[in-house]
């Protein structure tokens, strides 16, 4: 674990460089505002999947119920604050009667993100004493069927505009650029993500998930309360992707049940392909996987409209196959080969 705790002058310097760049690409790089923003939030619901699925060995399939609950949770207390959400669903979030200023529209955000991470990691805490008794195959199953469960139950509640969709409230024009401020929002919340992982992977905590990875019956023989620290982590987890979801939410503006709430097929999927990509199991494989992965993301869908679902496909199996233990691992077996060449 001494990879979380060194913070010597070079890392302090690469994070410092990092933040640095953060702040300053939305106004550098205009024009792919959207793209960046999706990009951090990408980079939470890759290192939030792996917190379960790498650090301590449960392969989620289902995380996208908790980016889905923080979408609805965010929109519902954004707008029940100040307007019947029934009726502002029923006229689709339009017309003049539904109309958010400024200190509205603000308090709404300001509040409905927490709100989205309370209710995700709520959700977590009360599925997690049944759901994490399973393990395995049965666990990742399980988890696939509450993504897609969620998605129809969603799809058949008119108060939140059921299959219709429901939209977020329409930013009012004299706050300026919105999307500038959901960057920055999400930045801070990526940026919260990872120190809080590798605060937690340095600590006790982070050593009781990788034991229950390597060997969880072993770890509950000597006495480590295996159930909690499941449930723990995966109310953690919840917790930031409700939060991400509620800001996607925002940035897409039309959340629909089942293609962007509980959407399986794309998000859900993603976020396990960029922690595969990048290396599962580490802290800065989930990152570079997000990096990477938005950036062959919009490539595909630029160059490749029509086969860029193919073109993921093949990505996927080119991981795989080529690399197993992802970017970040890749890179660390080539080192170790020539570290033990050069000693021998």
């Amino acid at each position: 674990m001494a990879e979380y705790r060194a913070l010597t002058p070079k890392r302090l310097l690469l994070i410092a460089s990092l933040l640095a760049v953060g702040v300053a690409a939305p106004l550098v790089l205009p024009a792919y505002q959207l793209q960046l923003t999706e990009l951090l939030l990408f980079i939470v619901f890759a290192l939030a999947w792996d917190l379960v699925g790498g650090q301590m060995g449960y392969n989620s399939f289902g995380n996208v119920l908790f980016v889905g609950l923080g979408m609805y949770g965010a929109a519902i207390v954004q707008v029940g604050l100040f307007y019947d959400v029934g009726l502002y669903n029923a006229a689709r979030g339009g017309g003049t009667q539904f109309v958010f200023d400024v200190p509205q529209f603000i308090t709404g955000l300001a509040l409905g993100i927490p709100a989205a991470a309370l209710i995700s990691a709520f959700a977590a805490w009360l599925l997690g004493s049944l759901v994490l008794t399973m393990r395995g195959h049965y666990f990742a199953i399980c988890t696939l069927g509450l993504g897609i469960a969620a998605g129809q139950i969603a799809a058949g509640i008119p108060w939140i505009g059921a299959g219709s969709g429901m939209l977020t409230p329409n930013p009012p024009e004299a706050l300026g650029d919105v999307a500038l401020l959901l960057y920055y929002l999400a930045l801070g919340l990526a940026i919260t993500c990872a120190l809080t992982f590798a605060w937690l992977l340095s600590t006790r905590f982070g050593l009781a998930l990788n034991a229950i990875r390597d060997d969880e019956d072993k770890a509950e023989a000597m006495g480590l309360k295996t159930h909690a620290a499941k449930v723990t982590a995966w109310v953690i987890a919840a917790g930031f992707l409700g939060a991400a979801g509620a800001l996607y939410g925002n940035v897409v503006r039309f959340i629909d049940p089942v293609q962007t709430a509980f959407a399986g097929a794309t998000i859900g999927v993603w976020m396990i392909l960029m922690a595969l990509l990048g290396g599962k199991g580490t802290l800065a494989g989930p990152i570079v996987g997000a990096i990477v992965f938005q950036i062959m993301k919009e490539l595909f869908w630029t160059y490749l409209l029509g086969w860029q679902r193919v073109a993921l496909g093949l990505l996927i199996i080119a991981v795989a196959v080529f690399f197993p233990a992802g970017i970040v691992g890749f890179i660390r077996e080539r080192g170790s080969a020539k570290a033990k060449e050069q000693n021998q």
